[in-house]
């Protein structure tokens, strides 16, 4: 159950901050949920790319942990 939720938990952000980096890149002036991070536009394009990342990642493992206890095929 919690590689579940942790998978769950990684897609969703993932999928927040991807869109996040289309908004950002069609609407530069709309910096979005990281719109608090300075520097302008490249570090919160980066910091959205690095969040999709870590979602990425977390979707993967909890997948892959939820394989290995027999839960995923």
């Amino acid at each position: 159950m919690k590689h579940d939720v942790l998978q769950i938990i990684g897609a969703s952000v993932m999928v927040v901050f991807a869109q996040g980096i289309f908004r950002l890149v069609i609407h530069p002036d709309d910096r979005g949920l990281l719109g608090w991070v300075p520097g302008g536009f490249v570090p919160v394009l980066l910091a959205h790319a690095a969040l999709v990342g870590v979602g990425v990642v977390l979707a993967g493992w909890a997948h892959a942990q939820a394989k290995a206890a027999g839960r995923r095929e």
